[in-house]
């Protein structure tokens, strides 16, 4: 799957002056440098031991010297007809950050239908934003103040992606799946042990506060467009507990913990439908019963 990942790499139209691919390798048993140097590119392969995604992010974002940087996870790949049309946009336009779509069937349809750019706070301020790293290209310069976290072993995305949001001023969707994610049950996000649940829900939990805590120091409107962001990883938060754990007592001392910091009632905002609804049940005690009863549990 790596050599599949960063074979879409290299088939896109960038000379060697424009193209840098760099491998973090955390710790995998069996190298995979031999296939690599079959490729007959420069890549810069880096074996490290096992310290986590974020701290292998943190490495190859020391270690790049380009304008942009896209992130790929090594089951995955680009698309690369409309991962062309994503490098067009910085070019044609100056574009900090690109959001594109993703697919996760063979053939999937995509259309090439750009919005207009605008600043990163009014972008995440009026709209609900991908948490996933990969779903952006977007400029290292943008990055001085800002790395992975890397104790959050659950979300650091989430954590990472609305400050680099928030610290670009070109920032524009667009509709072209230009990324192949591939999903796997037996991927950390699909623990459902105790431990796992527990230390995903705590993760989760603390990115909440960290950008809560940030979004206190910003002027208006970044404090308003982080805030919505909050709201709905807040959101998010209660989803995630009733339906992984199913249990009323977790699902209480995870509102007592949100009211400590704030967070809790959901603030009275029509973000979108699904947190205008969610918001009006978990904001009461009979309608957390309720949701106990209704949501299916996670598998």
């Amino acid at each position: 799957m790596l050599q599949e990942c960063v074979d879409s790499v290299l088939q896109l139209s960038l000379s060697e002056e424009e193209r840098e691919v760099i491998v973090i390798d955390d710790g995998s048993e069996l190298s995979p440098l031999n296939d690599l140097l079959n490729s007959g590119e420069h890549i810069v392969y880096v074996r490290t031991p096992n310290k986590g995604v974020s701290a292998a992010r943190n490495l190859g974002i020391t270690i790049s010297k380009g304008e942009y940087i896209q992130f790929i996870d090594a089951d995955d790949y680009l698309l690369v007809p409309a991962y062309e049309h994503c490098l067009s946009l910085t070019r044609s336009k100056e574009i900090d950050v690109v959001l594109f779509g993703f697919a996760t069937k063979a053939n999937e349809k995509s259309s090439m239908v750009d919005e207009e750019p605008v600043d990163g706070a009014m972008f995440m301020k009026h709209n609900n934003i991908s948490g996933a790293v990969w779903n952006y290209l977007f400029r290292k310069s943008l990055l001085i103040n800002l790395r992975f976290s890397q104790e959050i072993a659950y979300g650091e995305d989430e954590e990472f992606t609305p400050q680099l949001l928030l610290s670009a001023d070109k920032v524009t969707r667009t509709q072209a799946k230009a990324y192949f994610y591939r999903q796997h049950s037996e991927s950390v996000i699909h623990k459902r042990d105790e431990q796992s649940v527990s230390k995903r829900l705590n993760d989760n939990f603390e990115v909440i506060c960290r950008l809560n805590q940030k979004a206190e120091n910003l002027p208006y409107q970044e404090q308003e467009a982080l805030r919505r962001r909050v709201a709905q990883l807040s959101m998010d938060y209660l989803y995630n507990t009733i339906t992984l754990t199913r249990d009323a007592q977790l699902t209480e001392k995870a509102v007592r913990k949100l009211y400590k910091e704030g967070l809790f009632p959901l603030p009275p905002k029509d973000y979108t439908r699904k947190y205008k609804l969610f918001r009006r049940m978990v904001n009461s005690k009979a309608g957390r019963k309720l949701l106990l009863i209704m949501l299916p549990k996670q598998k």
